[in-house]
């Protein structure tokens, strides 16, 4: 079985996929493992602006089932609408009107199950999409593609996952920022979290929310400190006093930084980089219990 990391941060721009794509490098490269790198950010992937020569290797539209309710059939009895956790059903039996609104409904089937008319049919719809690419030197990647309008993130996150084959050695999720549901449906079944934050006080704050949610989710975690160098010093500070895993640093770079925005961060590392990874790939073997290679 594959082990599971998510890579995560309290909020954007901390640097949580420049980690997701550097781990898979270093992992794969110096460590000698097979690792599946997967996008779980499906409102704006990006992991694969960094691998411009990844060909696709198959896509797979998503779909949730939308419950459509038979005019001809429906006793606007309200039923199905007391059944929905979800207000996603307006009946007004007054005037026979009966409505589901498909952002709300989250396809548990309590409508169907609730009607005794047989007036309530579930439909598939289109909520998004999953491909998966794979580039030089046997590099597997995969994302989660949401589609425009759809506010289903965590179920296109979850049938990603379900499509990752887990002979790999290592899988590494990039989660998407914050601590909302889609970065919980990421992390459910994680064996670790590698949480980013930078110095800054901006950075401890979401930290913090990110610590408080993975402590609640019993979920073994480290730190990695990117941009180190750039604020102050209150995040190490709660650091301590938190008896947290710090992983490692990365320094902040304005020469990596140029790299990074031209979308070469596979292929120009500094040596200073190259050296901050090699610290937390070696905390992070030890930190989630992944046997030496």
């Amino acid at each position: 079985m594959s082990y599971k990391i998510a890579i995560a941060s309290g909020k954007g721009g901390t640097g949580k996929t420049t980690v997701s794509v550097n781990l898979n490098r270093y992992l794969r490269q110096e460590e000698k493992r097979q690792v599946y790198l997967v996008d779980c950010d499906v409102e704006e992937p990006n992991d694969l602006l960094f691998y411009p020569q990844a060909k696709c290797t198959g896509e797979e539209i998503i779909t949730q089932l939308v419950p459509e309710i038979d005019p001809d059939k429906c006793t606007y009895c309200g039923r199905c609408a007391e059944y929905c956790e979800f207000n996603a059903i307006s009946i007004i039996s007054k005037v026979k009107y009966s409505n589901v609104d498909a952002g709300l409904c989250h396809s548990c089937g309590a409508c169907t199950y609730a009607c005794e008319y047989e007036a309530i049919l579930e439909k598939p719809k289109e909520i998004g999409k999953v491909s998966f690419y794979e580039s030089a030197g046997g590099c597997l990647l995969a994302e989660g593609r949401l589609k425009i309008g759809s506010p289903m993130q965590t179920m296109v996150i979850k049938a990603l996952k379900d499509r990752i084959p887990l002979d790999n050695d290592i899988t590494l999720y990039d989660a998407p920022p914050g601590t909302s549901c889609p970065v919980v449906e990421t992390m459910s079944d994680v064996d670790y979290v590698v949480l980013v934050a930078e110095p800054t006080r901006f950075g401890l704050h979401d930290m913090k929310l990110m610590v408080d949610l993975v402590r609640e989710l019993s979920l073994p975690f480290g730190v990695v400190i990117n941009k180190a160098g750039l604020g102050d010093q209150e995040i190490y500070r709660y650091i301590k006093e938190e008896n947290l895993n710090l992983l490692g640093e990365i320094p902040f770079s304005k020469d990596y930084a140029a790299i990074y925005a031209k979308g070469e961060i596979n292929a120009k590392v500094p040596q200073e980089i190259e050296e901050a990874y090699a610290t937390i790939v070696k905390n992070l073997l030890v930190g989630a219990k992944i046997p030496q290679g």
